[in-house]
Parts: C-alpha cells; sequence; structure tokens
C-alpha cells in the first residue's frame, strides 16, 4: 500500500465518522451512531465515569484503545499535545487536569475532525484547549514546547512512525513525558490482511510488530520506556465492528484465523521520557 493512498482512505473515513457522529473505526466498537456505545467502550478501555460524564457531549467517539491518562499524573500548569485529537475526548480530560493555567494543544489531520473539536472546545468553554491542522509525522508545534506527549490509539495509523515519535521527542521539553494507548503485533499477520486498506483503518494492518514498536520509541532518544498495560485483543470486537467485518467478508476468513488474529494483536499502554 502506498502511503498516500493510505492517507486518503484514512483521511476519508475519520471525515466521515467526524460526520456522521459514529464510532465505526475502533478496533472495540460493536456499532455505529450511538453515544452509549461509544461510553460503553470507554468504561472497558480504562475511562471512569467520572471522566466519561465531565466532557462535552460529542466529544468521545469511541475511537481509542485504552486510557493514556490514567497514569499521566498532569499536573496544573502543564502543557499537553494530542496525537490524533478527534473530536477532543482525551483534550479535554487533560484540560479539565492541567487547568486555566495550562494548555492542551490537538492536532488532527481530518478537518472534520477538527472543526468538530472546536464545537465542542465551545459547547464546553474550553479556553485552554487549541486544536491545529497537521500530520503527526510533521506536528505543528517548536521544539522543547510542551511537557506532555499523549495520544490513543493513532500512531498505528501512521505510514511513518519512526518520523511520529521523533517529532515527538522534538517538542516535548527536556524531562517531558510521552504517554500513549496502542495496538501492537505479538507476531506477524498474514500478507493479505498487512495489505489490506479495510485492515488498515480497522488499527490491525497498520499495527508494528511490540519489540519493534518499542525500539523505534528508543531510537527516537526516548528514556525509561515501560509498558504500563497490556491487554489481549478482544476477537468479538473485530467481528461485530463494520470495518471488522468487512476485512473478515473480503478475506472468507475461519473462526480460526479470526483467533489467530485476535491473539496476535494487544492494545499497550507505553510511557517514555525526554
Amino acid at each position: 500500500m502506498k502511503q498516500k493512498e493510505i492517507k486518503k482512505v484514512v483521511r476519508e473515513k475519520y471525515g466521515s465518522i467526524a460526520r456522521d457522529e459514529g464510532s465505526c473505526c475502533s478496533t472495540a466498537a460493536s456499532c455505529c451512531g450511538s453515544a452509549s456505545v461509544a461510553t460503553d467502550i470507554s468504561r472497558k478501555i480504562g475511562y471512569g465515569d467520572e471522566e466519561l460524564s465531565s466532557v462535552p457531549e460529542g466529544a468521545n467517539l469511541g475511537l481509542g484503545c485504552g486510557n493514556p491518562l490514567a497514569m499521566a499524573s498532569l499536573k496544573v500548569g502543564e502543557t499537553v499535545l494530542d496525537l490524533g485529537s478527534g473530536a477532543g475526548f482525551d483534550c479535554f480530560l487533560a484540560a479539565n487536569k492541567v487547568g486555566k493555567q495550562g494548555k492542551v494543544i490537538g492536532v488532527d489531520m481530518t478537518p472534520e475532525m477538527l472543526d468538530r473539536a472546536r464545537e465542542n472546545a465551545r459547547k464546553g468553554n474550553y479556553a485552554n484547549v487549541e486544536f491545529r491542522l497537521g500530520e503527526i509525522e510533521n506536528l505543528p508545534a517548536a521544539d522543547n514546547s510542551v511537557d506532555v506527549v499523549i495520544s490513543n490509539c493513532v500512531i498505528n495509523l501512521a505510514t511513518d512512525k519512526k518520523r511520529v515519535f521523533k517529532e515527538a521527542f522534538r517538542v516535548l521539553k527536556p524531562g517531558g513525558r510521552l504517554m500513549i494507548s496502542d495496538i501492537v503485533l505479538l507476531k506477524e499477520l498474514p500478507d493479505s490482511i498487512m495489505d489490506s486498506i479495510e485492515a488498515y483503518i480497522g488499527c490491525v494492518a497498520g499495527a508494528m510488530m511490540k519489540d519493534e514498536y518499542l525500539r523505534t520509541i528508543k531510537n527516537a532518544g526516548f528514556s525509561d520506556i515501560q509498558v504500563l498495560d497490556e491487554t489481549n485483543f478482544p476477537v468479538e470486537f473485530l467481528s461485530n465492528d463494520p470495518v471488522g467485518k468487512g476485512i473478515i467478508e473480503k478475506f472468507n476468513m475461519s473462526i480460526e484465523a479470526l483467533k489467530e488474529i485476535g491473539e496476535s494483536v494487544v492494545s499497550i499502554r507505553v510511557q517514555g521520557r525526554k
């Protein structure tokens, strides 16, 4: 798959989700277009009821694979940058923690998502949150300008993950922290799946091997890299998700093949320090 083709399709898909208010692209999505479904998904991947009720309606699309803020230990006055901020869910949670003295910057390459996030910020009166159009491989942020970089199930969609982590390192202040949730592989998937645009959008084909993923973070310059949490990929999510269904139907996958994919994919929460 060519990088330009992947970016184009991913941008179009997420733009469609933003317009339709659906939660179709998450690996954990069980159906589309329901706020209650997005809430249920978020509970399963680590968000508490207090967090879910503290953000503007429509900010949570159920697109994550973990809660990167769970152990981020954000402090009042810090500046946070969210890679692939979507409708702003994690940005607003971070804004509540850093307070008016702090700042949160969300970066997303999908204009429709940015429009929605900015509207959510307006509805919630979030004066300390800013959303910028850009790709996470080329962050629209200055060197040494943020205290914490977060991301939730987005880096796996990037076509150049090495550059993403180098950019995250660049924008962090010395001593700054990286806190991300993402999808990685424990063993290689079949080439037919890895070459599938549908699987890429569903966060599966874009995933790296776990050891390579962690090595890429280290090679970008980060130290004190730790996997704080690791959860097996639930097969039933793939079979219920519209994108997952498309993968299964396209490749006429058996239950055994589906289980093999499920055993190969995990959600991890990783931290690192500059």
